[in-house]
C-alpha cells in the first residue's frame, strides 16, 4: 500500500553521511521558525488502527506528513513517514513515538534468519526441528516445503529472533538433527521474510561494507525509496535488490589485501609516461608523469582510499609531501571518490557546479533524475563518498552555455610536454564530461564516453554489468552518447593513437591517411 500526500514541500533530507540538511522553508513570508523534514522509520504492530495512532500523534503536534510508504507484501511492520515541522515539534514527535513503541532503535537487535533444513521425506521428520525451534522461543515467519522426488525434503523457514547470539547455539543443536544451511536473499526466489525485510537487508549490506551505525539510517531510507519507486512503476524489486547486494559484495571482495588493480606503464616520450591503474570496481586512475611532475586523471571509489593511498606512495616518491593535482573527466561518484586527498581539482564548469551542489547538500546531476536518485545515494553510502571542498576546484576553460554539437572545443590544457585540446560533450553520459586530445603525441583521454570494453578484466566486466540494472542506463542519453563516441573517433587525425578510457585497458587505434 502506498499513500501519497500532495502539497508537502521537502524542507530537509538525509545526506549520505546520515546528517539532516535544511534546504528551504515552506512559506518564508509566514514562517518564524525554519521548518524541517525528517524521515521516521517506524516499527508498528500489524493491526487495525496502527497508522491512525501515529497520524494522530503528528496531527496533535501540528506536523505535516509529506510521504508515507508501507508494503505489507515486503515488510509487514516497517512504515516510512516523512514529516515536516519545526525542530521543537519533531523533537516532541520523537518522544511521543518512542512512548508508544513505534520508533526503531539501534538497540533493537531483532532479525529474521532464513534457514533451509534437509529432512528425510518420512512422516514426522519435521517434528524434532519444530520442537527445537520452540525450545529456543523463535517465531516462524515463513515456511515452504515441497517433495522433489528424492528421499529428502528441503524445508525453508524464516525464524524471527530477538537475540541473534542465540542463533549459533540453535544451529549447533539443529545440525545434530539434519543438514542446515543459511539462505541469502536473492532474485530467483520470493522474499522469505515478510516481517522486517528492510532491517535485514540493510544489516547485510552494512556488514559487507563495514558501515558505521550513523549511516545505516540513511541507507535504510534510500533502500525504501528505491522500493517505492519500483512499486509505483509496477516493477519487480527482486532483480534490482539482488544487483545492489552483488554490487556491495564485489566492492567488499576487493578490499584490503584483495585490492589488486591491474597496473601498466605507457611510455610517451623519454621524459613522459602514463601509469594506468585499473581497480576491479570503479573508474581507472591515470597518472601522467612528465619532467618529474605528476598529474592525475580520475580517482576511483572512496572505499578504496586507504588501498590507493598505499599504492600511490609506492609508485610516486615523496607522494605525501607533493602538491597533488587531479583532473576529472566528469563528476560521477566512481571518478571522484578520492578528491579529498588532492590539493587542486581541475574540472569543467558543469562538473564544478555538480561538485559544489553535492557539497551544499543539493542534488548532483545523477540525483536530479528521480529514477536514479535512490540508487546513486545507495552507491554513495556503500562507497563512503564524501563531497569535496569547492575552494579546491579550478575551472581553466570558458563556460559554453549552449552546446550544439556532440563535442565542442572549450579550450586547451598544457601539462609539461603534453598539449591537449579540450572538448566538452553535450551530456550523453553526464553533463560536464570532457575529452582531452593531444595531436602531437596521439593521446586521448575519453572518460566514460569511450571505453575499451574488450580490454576489461573479468572483475571489471562483472562490475560493469550492474550499473545499467541499478540506473536503467549508465548514460544520461544513450543515443547522444553514441554520437559523442563517433565524434571522438572522427576528430582523431592520421597516425597510431593511444586512447585511455576510464574503464578497461588502453585502446590502440590506427587512422590511415
Amino acid at each position: 500500500m502506498t499513500i501519497r500526500f500532495k502539497g508537502g514541500i521537502i524542507i530537509s533530507y538525509f545526506s549520505n553521511q546520515g546528517k539532516r540538511l535544511a534546504v528551504r522553508t515552506a512559506d518564508p513570508a509566514k514562517a518564524k521558525v525554519k521548518p524541517m523534514k525528517k524521515t521516521y522509520i517506524t516499527s508498528m504492530p500489524d493491526h487495525i488502527g496502527a497508522f491512525l495512532k501515529a497520524s494522530r500523534c503528528f496531527a496533535a503536534l501540528g506536523i505535516n506528513i509529506t510521504r508515507v510508504n508501507y508494503n505489507k507484501a515486503v515488510d509487514s511492520h516497517t512504515l516510512f513517514i516523512d514529516a515536516e515541522g519545526t525542530e521543537e515539534q519533531l523533537a516532541k514527535a520523537d518522544a511521543e513515538l518512542k512512548k508508544i513503541g513505534y520508533l526503531q532503535s539501534s538497540a533493537n537487535r531483532s532479525s529474521v534468519v532464513l534457514l533451509e533444513f534437509c529432512l528425510r521425506d518420512v512422516p514426522g521428520s519435521v517434528t524434532d526441528v519444530l520442537t527445537l525451534i520452540s525450545e529456543f522461543n523463535f517465531n516462524i515467519s515463513y515456511i515452504s516445503s515441497q517433495e522433489n522426488g528424492t528421499d529428502y525434503q528441503d524445508f525453508k523457514m524464516g525464524l524471527y529472533v530477538d537475540e541473534p547470539d542465540a542463533v549459533s547455539r540453535f544451529l549447533t543443536e539443529a545440525e545434530k538433527l539434519c543438514k542446515v544451511r543459511a539462505i541469502e536473499y536473492n532474485s530467483s526466489e520470493k522474499v522469505y521474510d515478510n516481517s522486517i525485510f528492510y532491517n535485514t537487508y540493510v544489516m547485510g549490506l552494512s556488514r559487507m561494507m563495514g558501515l558505521s551505525e550513523e549511516v545505516k539510517q540513511a541507507l535504510l531510507v534510500h533502500v525504501n525509496l528505491a522500493m517505492q519507486t519500483l512499486d509505483e512503476k509496477g516493477l519487480s524489486p527482486y532483480r534490482t535488490f539482488d544487483s545492489i547486494s552483488k554490487f556491495a559484495e564485489l566492492l567488499s571482495k576487493s578490499k584490503n589485501r584483495n585490492f589488486q588493480p591491474r597496473i601498466s606503464s605507457h611510455k610517451i616520450t623519454d621524459n613522459t609516461e602514463i601509469i594506468l591503474i585499473e581497480p576491479p570496481c570503479g573508474s581507472n586512475a591515470a597518472i601522467i608523469r612528465s619532467n618529474g611532475k605528476y598529474l592525475f586523471v580520475d580517482s576511483g571509489y572512496a572505499c578504496y582510499s586507504e588501498e590507493m593511498l598505499a599504492l600511490l606512495e609506492k609508485l610516486i616518491p615523496d607522494f605525501g609531501e607533493r602538491q597533488k593535482t587531479i583532473l576529472i573527466t566528469h563528476a560521477d561518484v566512481d571518478h571522484c571518490g578520492l578528491l579529498p586527498l588532492f590539493d587542486e581539482i581541475i574540472a569543467s564548469h558543469r562538473s564544478a557546479v555538480c561538485l559544489q551542489n553535492e557539497y551544499e547538500g543539493k542534488n548532483g546531476y545523477r540525483e536530479q533524475n528521480p529514477l536514479h536518485k535512490p540508487y546513486i545515494n545507495i552507491c554513495k553510502i556503500l562507497t563512503s563518498y564524501t563531497p569535496t571542498q569547492p575552494e579546491k576546484i579550478r575551472v581553466p576553460w570558458e563556460e559554453r552555455k549552449n552546446l550544439t554539437e556532440p563535442l565542442t572545443q572549450i579550450g586547451i590544457f598544457d601539462f609539461e610536454e603534453l598539449h591537449f585540446e579540450v572538448y566538452e560533450g553535450k551530456g550523453g553520459h553526464l553533463p560536464g564530461e570532457i575529452v582531452l586530445i593531444d595531436y602531437n603525441h596521439h593521446i586521448a583521454f575519453t572518460g566514460d564516453i569511450y571505453i575499451n570494453t574488450r580490454g576489461l578484466t573479468p572483475e571489471q566486466a562483472e562490475y560493469n554489468q550492474y550499473a545499467p540494472i541499478l540506473m536503467t542506463s549508465v548514460d544520461t542519453d544513450p543515443k547522444l552518447c553514441a554520437e559523442e563516441r563517433k565524434a571522438i573517433m572522427q576528430r582523431l587525425g592520421v597516425g597510431n593513437w593511444q586512447i585511455f578510457g576510464a574503464h578497461g585497458f588502453k585502446k590502440e587505434y590506427s587512422v590511415n591517411g
